[in-house]
């Protein structure tokens, strides 16, 4: 990190302003260097200066550039913000002056990667960052927002205390147990304190579950014989015509997906081929991928006709939905009956052709994942894959020491103990590998 980089921070294409960023040791000197403004390498810092930007005396634009000096910046080096008229053909020349004049091109993420290597976020608040950025609801802003702010980070900081405090009685326990004053570490208080570390854990492994949906949707596989009405539904729940709907057998053939958003939450739906027995090569494909995605889904609505008898096939996906979330939606209600409904699990009766009772699948919805709790439920989350791996490590190594601590030595369990906490420190960047880092801030764009 001792060179200079800079990179377009803004999007590429014709705009009122666009910016170009510059962060190192060099930036002030290097900006000097193409920019109009003498005063500007004296200027205080977080001022805004106007000239023009230069390629051997002729002037490319018209320019405001901030000046803010470390460390009281994104990065914790000196940054130069240019903001320029936005088009690609300016931005790229200025962006080339600045390569000319000593920048290197910034990677992928490098100024949010700069931030963490010198100490200005940790790792999960770097992810909270990209989440931001990708956010899609104000649900998703809200948690990305409390992320960014160190709110999960905090999280870890008091798992590692409290594990740091039975620790560090551990060791004084051994080292000086000639000391009448300090508390004892029994194995039943060690127990005890295992035993409420391994439910906090818990407890957060499962609300960021909860987080996975708020962040990245609710996958939701439409699936049910040809002709049930599924394509007809996903046009009812978008509100608009998206799938082709007729009644020949067979015509949805591959997936068609689409999103909405409930209750700040989005659904992405998915409508899935017809399953049956078919001959054709086809639409077999398409009913192996309707049954691969449904084991995938985090919601799966299985639709049945309520003028048809239940079928041999419709009892094998029954069986599958065992321990999965699903809804039974009955459809075509205005039919002569001929559905033997006394095994089905608490279905919703509709009509998608009278879009009758459409509303009763979303409060069901609604129901089965406490979107309202949601709703209203402090957004505090680890909602990254890596995170939540980390801590399933966590999890499984308090429980092996729970279970463990009466055939090991007190000393051997303090090793466990430790590896907990260094894992524990992953989570937020304490420790970290240089290929993980790499990876995580390769996500981001240029720029960020």
């Amino acid at each position: 990190m001792n060179d200079t980089i800079a990179a377009i921070a803004t999007a590429q294409g014709v705009g009122a302003i666009a910016i170009i960023r510059v962060s190192g040791p060099e930036a002030f000197n290097i900006v000097s260097k193409i920019f109009s403004n003498k005063k500007f390498k004296d200027a205080d810092s977080h001022t805004i200066n106007y000239g023009y930007i230069l390629d051997n005396g002729d002037k490319i634009d018209e320019v405001l550039v901030t000046k803010m000096i470390g460390p009281k910046t994104f990065t914790r080096e000196d940054v130069v913000e240019i903001n320029t008229h936005g088009g690609i053909l300016i931005t790229s020349k200025i962006l080339e002056l600045l390569l000319l004049n000593g920048c290197r091109l910034a990677e992928p993420g490098e100024f949010t990667k700069r931030a963490f290597l010198n100490g200005r976020i940790d790792l999960t608040e770097a992810e909270g960052i990209m989440d931001l950025i990708n956010s899609k609801t104000d649900k998703a802003r809200e948690m990305a927002i409390n992320q960014m702010n160190g709110d999960a980070s905090n999280m870890i900081h008091n798992l590692r205390d409290e594990l740091a405090g039975i620790i560090s009685n551990i060791e004084v326990n051994i080292d000086y147990p000639e000391y009448e004053d300090i508390e004892e570490m029994t194995l039943d208080k060690l127990s005890l304190s295992l035993k409420d570390l391994e439910d906090k854990v818990n407890r957060i492994l499962v609300r960021s579950r909860e987080g996975e949906y708020i962040k990245n949707g609710i996958k939701t596989v439409i699936i049910g014989r040809p002709n049930v009405g599924k394509s007809s539904l996903l046009n009812r729940l978008l509100g608009q015509n998206k799938a082709i709907v007729t009644d020949v057998l067979g015509t949805t053939r591959d997936t068609i997906e689409a999103t909405m958003v409930l209750d700040n939450i989005i659904l992405n739906l998915i409508d899935t081929a017809g399953i049956r027995e078919t001959e054709d090569k086809v639409e077999s494909i398409g009913v192996s991928k309707s049954l691969k995605l449904m084991d995938e889904a985090d919601l799966v609505l299985f639709m049945l006709n309520y003028g048809e008898e239940i079928t041999s096939d419709d009892k094998k996906i029954l069986e599958k939905l065992k321990g999965k979330n699903y809804i039974i939606v009955v459809n075509k209600t205005d039919l002569d009956k001929k559905l033997d409904d006394s095994i089905l699990d608490d279905p919703v009766y509709v009509s998608v052709l009278d879009n009758k009772n459409i509303d009763e699948i979303k409060d069901r919805i609604k129901e089965l994942f406490n979107l309202e709790k949601l709703e209203t439920d402090d957004l505090t989350y680890l909602t990254s894959a890596r995170s939540q791996a980390i801590l399933k490590q966590v999890l499984e190594s308090v429980k092996d020491v729970k279970n463990g601590i009466k055939n090991y030595p007190i000393d051997m369990v303090e090793i466990d103990l430790k590896n907990i906490w260094n894992l524990l420190g992953e989570i937020i960047g304490e420790s970290y590998d240089e290929e993980l880092l790499d990876q995580l801030f390769s996500r981001f764009c240029v720029g960020k």
